[in-house]
């Protein structure tokens, strides 16, 4: 015999979707900054090794886009 709850729970659990993830959109706007910058380092570097560094710059964007405006502000 199957209780009403757990029909319920059942009904409830296929009709919702649930976000796992606690990053929302932050995500996507982190891997869109990313390819843009590994791009732009890229195209900018004058040998091999300055486009892996522009690589290895590109995955922390952040900290350089946070640093730049804290300065900007005078903080």
């Amino acid at each position: 015999m199957v209780s009403k709850k757990k029909i319920v729970d059942k009904k409830v659990a296929s009709s919702q979707v649930v976000c796992c993830s606690s990053s929302g959109c932050g995500g996507a706007v982190y891997g869109l900054g990313f390819i843009g910058s590994a791009i732009y380092y890229i195209s900018t570097a004058s040998g091999f090794w300055m486009g892996i560094l522009g690589v290895l710059k590109s995955l922390v964007w952040p900290a350089f886009l946070v640093y730049d405006a804290m300065k900007s502000l005078g903080m």
